[in-house]
Order: structure tokens, then sequence, then C-alpha cells
């Protein structure tokens, strides 16, 4: 079965489909060499007017990249270069995603993790619905928030973009919304009636397809999107979040009473201590820079990630064994110095 699919109509319309449905159309690089090279033809082919990006299956858009691929470099210079080459290929996808000078209808259905996000991010409209979870989950397996996510996670209301990095907290479609990661929500039961529309409209001949765009999901009406929570909590977050060390977020956390600070100090906590204060830093460094700036980043700390104990360790708890007892080589904020954060973004 082709792990991604792609069509075009007479219309003007093109359809990108992530077709692994078991996997929730978990990334690969066979999936995103065609991708990449797809839209580069579609950017130069003028019968080529909007492109709609969706997943296959009930489960979700991309829950992102296959992380057991990833695992296989443990130990393993055939797999290293190979995880660095998906790493390349994803991150340069990403950027031209963004740059791409038509309309991408990104359709955020279901799970919205990680490598998802990267993909989806900088597309000009991006739909979710009353299923949608999204998520920055790489903090669950001792690795970072990639994919640029320095750059979009600083463009959220104040500090909600390092809660949502640290934490790695699942949010709907509301909060999705509330920190830019969606424009638009849409009841999962009006995207097959918004996509026939689309496929009706006749874009050849339409001078603005963007604002065209933007009228057909004007005429959706979403009617069970879940409140949001973020927003409520923006000034606690930002009254723990705006500090530059982990340390610090945590004895501010301790200071506060409230069943927030609770529940997220022992979330944060719970993860991994050197991803914690090398993805704290990557987002204070990230703050002023551009999407390039922050891929090429990511790429520095992908490579030192592949060499870390503590990544392996941390898919090995939770995607290999599944005992969610992760042996961290560093065990406490402690044990991580400034010396070694600062090694995760030396290019080696």
């Amino acid at each position: 079965m082709e792990e991604v699919l792609f069509s075009t109509q007479d219309n003007g319309v093109a359809v990108i489909t992530l077709n692994r449905p078991k996997a929730i159309n978990s990334l690969n690089y066979e999936m995103l060499v065609p991708i990449r090279e797809k839209l580069l033809e579609w950017e130069q082919d003028d019968r080529i007017c909007l492109v709609i990006l969706k997943g296959a299956g009930a489960k979700g858009f991309c829950a992102g990249g296959d992380i057991k691929t990833l695992y296989q470099a443990k130990d393993n210079k055939d797999g290293y270069d190979k995880a660095i080459t998906f790493f390349t290929e994803e991150y340069l996808t990403d950027q031209l995603v963004t740059s791409f000078s038509k309309p991408i209808l990104a359709i955020l259905d279901g799970v919205v993790m990680g490598g998802g996000i990267g993909l989806s991010y900088g597309a000009s409209h991006r739909i979710v619905t009353e299923r949608s979870k999204w998520a920055m989950p790489e903090m669950n397996i001792g690795f970072f928030p990639d994919v640029g996510a320095a750059y979009f996670l600083n463009k959220a209301p104040g500090y909600a973009g390092r809660y949502l990095a640290l934490t790695a907290n699942v949010i709907t479609a509301t909060d999705v919304l509330y920190v830019n990661g969606a424009d638009t929500a849409v009841s999962s039961n009006q995207l097959e009636a918004l996509e026939k529309q689309v496929m009706e409209t006749n874009w050849h001949i339409e001078q603005d397809r963007a604002a065209k765009l933007d009228l057909l999901l004007d005429t959706c009406h979403p009617t069970s999107i879940p409140d949001g929570e973020i927003e409520a909590l923006q000034s606690k977050i930002d009254q723990h979040f705006s500090y530059g060390t982990v340390e610090q977020i945590i004895d501010s956390l301790k200071s506060d009473n409230s069943e927030f600070a609770s529940k997220t100090k022992e979330t944060l906590l719970s993860k991994s201590p050197i991803s914690l204060k090398v993805t704290l830093d990557q987002l204070i460094k990230g703050e002023n820079k551009t999407l390039e700036e922050c891929l090429e980043t990511d790429l520095v700390l992908a490579r030192n990630f592949l060499k870390s104990h503590d990544f392996y360790e941390g898919v090995r708890s939770v995607v290999i064994d599944k005992d969610r007892n992760p042996k961290y080589n560093y065990q406490q904020l402690s044990d991580v110095s400034p010396s070694v954060v600062n090694s995760f973004f030396n290019v080696n």
C-alpha cells in the first residue's frame, strides 16, 4: 500500500493524503521525499491552484515521526545516518510548506502531534475539529520539540509555548486556535461537505484563492468544540514559566498551592532532566529567530540527542518496552550542568 497518496483535479485542486492509518500516519523518510517532490512540482504547475493536506483513517492527521525507526540509530552508524537523513528531509519539507505560494488547506482532525504539527503549521489554512488532539510530545521520550517548535511555540501568547513544550500536554481545538496552531474550527461531521465544496469550486477562475477558501470555511459553524483551558490559565503560566532556568520554574511552582501548580510541577519532574534543560534553552534562543534558523538549530540538536543515552532510554520506556520506567543517566536537574546543555547546541 502506498504510504502517501497524491491526486489532482481538473478544477485546480491537488490532494496529499498521509496513508499509514494503522500508525496514525506517522511520517517516515519514504513519505517525506515524494511529498516534497510533489510540492516543488506543483509550485511551478499553473494547473494546480490549491493543495489539500490530510490523513487517512479515523484516528488522526499525523502522530509525528516514526519513533521506532529512529530508535534503530542506537549503537548503529547506518541507523544514525538514516535518522539524520530523515530529519533533514523532514525539516526541508516543513520549510517548503511554510513558503509555498499557493493555499494549502490542512485538515487537522484527530491526532496531530510532533512531526504532524511541523508538516502542517506553515499551511495557509489549518482547520481543527472537536476530535483534534494537538501536542508536541517529544519531552515524553527524552527528546526535544523539533520541527521548528522554537519558532512557532514562541508565537503563542505569553509563555504558553514554553508550557506546552516542557509539559508535552495535549490540547484541543479551542486551545490550538488560541496558541496559533490553527486558523479555524470545524465540526468533524462538516468535513465531507467542506471538501465537496472545495472540489466543486473552479479555482482557475478565482482571482484571490485564499479569500475564496476563507469564505468556504466561514460557511462551517462548529457545534461541539470543547472549551479551552490555556487562556484561563495564562496568568498562572506566565507567572511560572517566565523564568530562564528549569530550577526557577520548579521553585516558582512549589511556592504556589494551586492544583495547576502542583500538577504541572509533577509533570515536569517526570520528564528527562536533560530534555527539560535543553528545550528551555532552545525556546529562549529561538525567540527572535526565523523558522529556517530554528530548523537549522533543530538539526544540530537532533544530531546530539541521537548520541544521547537518555533519548534511547526514553524511547525504550515509552515505545519499545512500555514500562514507563526510564533509567536516565541524568536523573536530577542538578546533574545537568550548563556546559552539558551547551554541548547539545555545538556542531560536532
